[in-house]
């Protein structure tokens, strides 16, 4: 094993729990297997308590009047007993940990809570995963365009891309909650349909989901060609067009190539 393998084997081992209690692992002996566990831990801790201060900056906000810190979580017997199964930086592991901030902050000081809850958990949960770090031949951080026909590929859903239902209209609270406030400030009360996606690059986008939006969401499966994907979702070529190139700009879909 050559420098640059030994020093990715250490890597993995300190992000990826179920690795380092391997056989594998273990059997190298490269290093005090206690030092290594506590280190990998430290670096968990620091991992996501950014991303918890991150994504459940909303809570952060309520918890003057909830007093209950989402990063608090951190010092909780739950998150201690997912060290023992974290990867760092897998969407399984982020669904987890997201879980564990939910169950502690989760209260009725602000009739909207729930639905917060929701949300910033998807954003935590979308963010995480595999991505592209290095474009060859891009400069850009948006997904390919609609490639033009004929035919176009079949459009299928990218794996983590969320579609919320919520009770209220978050996004016309969301930029009170960081501003300086005495009482919570309140969101109306309507139905509202919010769609969270991620490019290849680890950029996290929300946008509002029309009914064109939620209907292509449910039906593009990567089988069904475009002109397939408009009969089922009822729309027309000029609304199926428009809405794959938002949602393709937004990293929401992307086109299949058979393979």
């Amino acid at each position: 094993m050559n420098d640059r393998a030994l020093q990715d084997d250490v890597i993995r081992a300190l992000a990826d729990a179920p690795y380092r209690a391997s056989a594998e692992w273990r059997g190298r002996g490269l290093v005090d297997a206690g030092k290594v566990e506590r280190f990998a831990r430290f670096l968990a801790r620091h991992f996501y308590h950014e991303r918890i201060v991150h994504f459940f900056k909303y809570s952060r906000a309520l918890a003057r009047v909830t007093a209950r810190w989402p990063e608090a979580v951190l010092r909780q017997p739950g998150f201690d007993a997912l060290l023992a199964t974290a990867v760092l930086g897998e969407r399984a592991t982020a669904h987890a940990v997201a879980r564990l901030v939910t169950a502690y902050v989760a209260g009725e000081e602000v009739p909207y809570h729930k639905d917060l809850l929701r949300y910033q958990e998807a954003m935590m949960v979308v963010e995480a995963g595999p991505r592209v770090w290095r474009d060859t031949g891009r400069d850009d951080d948006r997904p390919a365009v609609v490639p033009p026909p004929p035919p176009p590929p079949p459009p299928e859903l990218v794996e983590g891309t969320e579609l919320l239902e919520l009770e209220y209209d978050l996004p016309t609270v969301l930029p009170q909650l960081l501003q300086p406030w005495t009482t919570p400030p309140e969101a109306p009360r309507r139905a509202t349909r919010l769609i969270v996606a991620r490019s290849r690059h680890g950029r996290v986008a929300v946008a509002r989901a029309s009914d064109a939006i939620a209907s292509v969401v449910r039906f593009a499966d990567g089988a069904r060609t475009v002109d397939d994907l408009a009969r089922a979702a009822g729309l027309r070529p000029g609304e199926i067009a428009a809405t794959l190139r938002d949602l393709t700009e937004i990293g929401a879909v992307r086109f299949s190539t058979g393979s």
